[in-house]
């Protein structure tokens, strides 16, 4: 089956490569003009799962590799457009040092691909991440998710063995266009989950019940009109189940 990397492209969750093969590490890719290209040949590609590619992901790489110097030791946000979609985040976290590497439309596979160079190049001082809602929406396996994450970790300990590692769970969602099996998103929500007690310095915040109503029903005033996408309240939310996390990587205890 060949793989093409034009705009929109999409690969059965069937296809998958055996291994984790890490991008150039940050001395390496100090040389290159810019990230590494998305891969053409599927076996090329890490992980488990669907793949997407589209242009403006190919644009958001060229915009983090032309940030990369200038954002080293911080907190980096990693994920798809729930994270690239929070503006606010350097004043919503003003006495912590940030960077927002979500890419909208990104599966985790494709942040998997991309996370050396996205984010450990960065030399994080913490690692937040969220991504899984692309994934249910393509109906993949929520296993190969959670593999995929766990291949992030894995990487993330070669490349400090203390680092901070923030995993979310997957927010609701009721977009009738991307719509999600239920039955998945819980079975999602349940690996990440299980992640904590698997692997040491790895938290995991809830966003499903802090997103929802209290009955669990899902909750407008939190999403955008697309019913998919966070609001500004929906944003302040996720802060604040967060900062009991962040408090403690303030630059002053550091």
């Amino acid at each position: 089956m060949a793989l093409c990397v034009a705009a929109g492209s999409v690969v059965p969750s069937s296809v998958h490569s055996a291994e984790v093969t890490a991008s150039p590490a940050a001395s390496d890719a100090a040389a290159k003009a810019g990230p590494t290209a998305y891969p053409t040949d599927e076996a090329r590609w890490p992980g488990k799962g669907v793949i997407r590619v589209f242009g403006w992901m190919v644009d958001n790489r060229r915009e983090f590799w032309r940030q990369r110097d200038r954002e080293q030791d911080r907190v980096v946000f990693a994920g798809d457009s729930l994270t690239a979609g929070w503006r606010s985040m350097k004043q919503d976290f003003p006495a912590l040092p940030v960077a927002n590497r979500g890419i909208g439309g990104d599966v985790s596979r494709g942040l998997l691909f991309r996370f050396q160079e996205d984010v450990l190049d960065l030399r994080p001082r913490a690692v937040v991440l969220l991504i899984g809602t692309n994934d249910l929406t393509a109906q993949q396996a929520p296993s190969d998710t959670v593999s995929n994450i766990e291949s992030m970790i894995t990487m993330a300990r070669r490349y400090r063995s203390d680092l901070p590692f923030v995993v979310c769970t997957v927010p609701p969602s009721a977009n009738p266009q991307a719509p999600v099996d239920p039955a998945k998103w819980k079975a999602l929500n349940a690996g990440i989950a299980s992640l904590a007690g698997r692997h040491a310095g790895v938290a995991v915040v809830d966003l499903a019940a802090p997103l929802s109503a209290p009955d669990g029903a899902f909750e407008p005033r939190y999403f955008a009109p697309d019913k998919l996408h966070l609001s500004a309240e929906g944003y302040g939310r996720w802060k604040s189940v967060l900062d009991p996390v962040l408090s403690t990587l303030r630059p002053a205890d550091r």
